[in-house]
């Protein structure tokens, strides 16, 4: 089992401090999520439904019907490449570690390209290429229109283009979520969360954007019922929630920048709407430091990466600027 944010539990073991004195920015999940009312009773009493909304709320919100929605992309990156012929894959590494490791585990053979440019990965000539963006950890983020061009270089030798969404909710016109198997991208494969921007992690909701074909295959290879009837009542709900995903829009900009200017005195720093990644040789040290005083974040020890999610409140603010100056001052 691989490692990830969010072991707030294990980190309060390890340090011997209690969970709940915890600041957990680990994760890169919006601190203000989308405020889950109460649910009708027939939704825990009944097997889910297809059609009950959900799928026409994420074609109008993605802009695009060819969909599925599955528990989680987590459920999709694992089972994707067991539906596609083996070959090579290329991806931008660092990247989020599930991505390769599935793609070993179905016969694959994985290229991983370090802090290479997309240009690199398209003439590594391989049939699937791979990405996050914005990149998960780094940061980066792919222009549109290089990525709209990746997508047709590749369907021109008969390959295919996997991105990972998950953090991009926050500026929708960079999503090439619309086009993911549609008669000009049909070789584009999307997947999109509501964990991040939404706040709804534990409702394990996301959605795959490709070929119908490849959809058909996929939801037969997941089986029935992937996602609870609460979880598809909740993420209907969000995903029509205009007002608050307007509002979040507005305010996750200031939140990031806050951030941003928090860290970049102390190394070379990207930053999302949702998390910032500091890039430094002692980031192994700092996660430590601040894992002292009750704040978790998340190191990438390959790449000598950590990365901070957003606080949730003033108090958080102000505990992490005062970790972060006793860690600054000599």
């Amino acid at each position: 089992m691989l490692d990830h944010g969010g072991r707030l539990r294990a980190a309060a073991v390890h340090y011997n401090i209690p969970l709940a004195d915890w600041l957990d920015l680990s994760t890169g999940i919006n601190p203000q999520g989308w405020p889950v009312p109460a649910l009708p009773a027939e939704v825990w009493q009944r097997l889910p439904e297809a059609h009950d909304g959900l799928e026409a709320a994420a074609a109008a919100y993605y802009g695009n019907a060819h969909l599925l929605p599955v528990a989680g992309s987590q459920a999709a990156i694992q089972t994707l490449p067991s539906l596609l012929p083996r070959a090579a894959v290329a991806c931008l590494a660092p990247l989020y570690a599930e991505h390769p490791a599935a793609w070993q585990r179905a016969g694959h053979k994985v290229r991983q390209l370090a802090n290479a440019p997309l240009s690199r990965a398209l003439t590594a000539a391989t049939p699937y290429v791979l990405l996050c963006n914005p990149n998960n950890p780094s940061g980066h983020h792919q222009p549109y229109a290089a990525v709209v061009d990746a997508a047709a270089q590749l369907r021109q030798r008969g390959g295919w283009l996997i991105i990972d969404e998950a953090f991009i909710d926050a500026t929708p016109d960079d999503s090439l979520a619309p086009l993911a198997g549609t008669a000009e991208a049909p070789n584009l494969i999307v997947l999109r969360s509501l964990g991040k921007f939404f706040g709804l992690a534990g409702a394990r909701v996301g959605f795959v954007f490709a070929a119908p074909e490849l959809l058909d295959r996929l939801a037969d290879a997941l089986g029935p019922w992937p996602i609870s009837g609460p979880a598809r009542a909740v993420a209907r709900l969000a995903l029509s929630d205009t007002g608050w995903q307007s509002a979040q829009r507005q305010a996750l900009p200031g939140a990031a920048a806050r951030l941003h200017a928090l860290l970049e005195n102390l190394g070379e720093t990207r930053s999302t709407a949702l998390f910032a990644t500091l890039k430094l040789p002692q980031a192994a040290a700092l996660h430590d430091f601040l894992a002292h005083r009750a704040v978790l974040t998340r190191h990438f020890a390959e790449s000598t990466l950590l990365r901070f999610g957003l606080p949730a409140d003033e108090q958080g603010w102000t505990r992490l600027t005062a970790a972060l100056a006793d860690w600054s001052t000599p």
